[in-house]
């Protein structure tokens, strides 16, 4: 059914080598995050329990309520907190070692947190549950910036935005897969919550299997490592029946732009000139995507529901249904972003979201008078996520990659996934204060973000969809003061045909 979707008129076919390593590559990293957001759900009360009575017995110290919701907060939030710290760790690693060798190394962190989390009851130590989560972090962090970077570097230029999305249909598949094994009736039971938490290691053990036969990131093998034989072939693997010198020829033709191939560092991606407005624009939609509501939203939805009037036994299966509809919606954005644009799911969802938030706020402040206003908020918050999975969850990762040339790509991840993060880690922190304080109007913080993102969409982001690399730097140029000629190095170069694919550059000779 995808290829159906995308093969018409399109020059280069959905290869199953592709849409295997695709799959494969999200369904062990992109997968884990979106598990690791709600997991820590279902089992709350069970690990307070835990730690309490850890504390009790071995320490000798008994926690006030109080002190069991700032642990059990810790515990939670240090996900964030090792996120960034991956996300800081991406741009010397993918240098390293390549992307599909950073997806292949870091696996070891999986390992390593399931051991610490599937252990903990058994070893009556509540720090290697916040350890646990801590590793946990760092592995998402590193993999939500290296999947979209690796896919989108193999991807055709027309199947960019179809392969960009699939690891945001696979974190809303980890969300719903973590609500569904949190009901009661499978391993949502106290004795289960370790083993809940420790599942992450099944998938990563089939992508440590199976990734390693699969080719490194072909941009990445020509520009940064100069070995177009290991180029032509990693391409020839991921089109077996396709004509790859167009490809070839475009990457050569951003290998000269470079003045030099090495990776740029994070300050030198802040303080360059020629990528100003593309900083810009991967700060405001990082920022923009977190600070839009999602967050609170899934942080609270348990909250939200039992407001509007839910009964306690069904919240988990109301959950349990907005997370099917993520899966749903990421799949909508996933099979429309070609034919669409990535602007329009952009603007739209942001759009969307906004009037959704302000919805919330408009439903809670009549509730009192019009009974039935409790579930049109449900509906709101309902809207929130179908519309953030339709285009803001995805599209962020995949023009970070777009909007970049080679040398600048990582940094570019580092600083994107920094943010992203810190905003996650913020939000969380923040939005129970904010409640506290406006009430149902804190909303309409959010509906502001979200507008404004939407805005900036509209005037400053162009579109990207069948452009290549080098295409979208020169869209930028203008906006950047810098001219296109600019943008080419002035290297003199002379090329050479190599096995009839391309050319490899040499300096001039005196």
């Amino acid at each position: 059914m995808a290829e159906q979707l995308l093969l018409e008129n399109d020059e280069k076919h959905l290869t199953k080598p592709l849409l295997a390593v695709a799959f494969l590559a999200s369904f062990g990293s992109s997968m884990l995050y979106g598990f690791n957001l709600a997991v820590v759900n279902s089992p709350a009360q069970y690990i307070k329990d835990f730690y309490n009575e850890t504390l009790v017995e071995d320490y000798n110290w008994t926690p006030d309520e109080k002190q069991l919701t700032v642990l059990y907060s810790l515990t939670v939030s240090i996900f964030a907190i090792g996120g960034m710290t991956g996300a800081l760790l991406v741009g010397k690693l993918v240098t390293k070692y390549g992307r599909k060798g950073t997806l292949v190394r870091s696996t070891v962190l999986v390992f390593i947190a399931g051991a610490l989390l599937g252990f903990s009851r058994l070893c009556r130590m509540p720090a290697m549950v916040i350890i646990g989560r801590f590793v946990t972090g760092v592995h998402s962090g590193i993999s939500l910036s290296v999947v979209p970077m690796y896919l989108g570097e193999i991807a055709p230029k027309n199947l960019r935005g179809f392969l960009g999305l699939v690891p945001s249909i696979h974190i809303c598949l980890g969300v719903f897969i973590a609500q569904v094994l949190g009901l009661h009736e499978l391993l949502g039971k106290e004795e289960h919550w370790p083993l809940l938490l420790s599942l992450v290691v099944f998938p990563t053990t089939i992508q440590l299997m199976l990734l390693p036969w699969f080719p490194e990131s072909p941009r990445y093998l020509l520009i940064e490592k100069e070995n177009l034989h290991a180029t032509i072939a990693a391409l020839k693997w991921y089109r077996p029946k396709g004509d790859i010198q167009a490809e070839v020829d475009e990457m050569q033709e951003e290998q000269r732009s470079l003045s030099s191939i090495q990776t740029v560092s994070v300050w030198g991606l802040l303080m360059d000139r020629s990528v100003r407005w593309q900083v810009i624009t991967i700060v405001v939609v990082n920022i923009g995507m977190q600070l839009s509501g999602i967050d609170a939203i899934w942080f609270y939805t348990n909250d939200i529901f039992s407001d509007a009037g839910i009964p306690e036994p069904y919240i988990q299966y109301t959950t349990v249904g907005t997370g099917a509809i993520e899966v749903i919606s990421g799949m909508l954005g996933c099979f429309t972003i070609e034919r669409l644009g990535r602007r329009p799911l952009m603007i739209g969802g942001f759009l969307f979201m906004g009037l959704c938030c302000a919805g919330i706020t408009v439903t809670v402040l009549f509730q009192a008078q019009v009974s039935f206003m409790r579930y049109i908020s449900v509906g709101c918050v309902v809207g929130i996520i179908a519309g953030f999975c339709i285009g803001p969850a995805g599209v962020p990762f995949l023009i970070t990659a777009e909007l970049f040339k080679q040398s600048h790509r990582p940094a570019a991840y580092t600083v994107a996934g920094c943010l992203n993060w810190l905003s996650n880690f913020t939000i969380g922190f923040v939005f129970p204060f904010l409640e506290m304080s406006l009430g149902p109007y804190c909303y309409l913080i959010f509906c502001t973000i979200c507008l404004g993102v939407a805005v900036y969409t509209i005037f400053i982001i162009p579109e990207t969809k069948n452009k290549t690399f080098m295409e979208i730097s020169q869209m930028f140029a203008a906006k950047n003061n810098i001219l296109k000629e600019e943008l080419h190095s002035n290297g003199h170069l002379k090329m050479a045909v190599m096995n009839g694919y391309g050319t490899l550059g040499r300096h001039d000779e005196k």
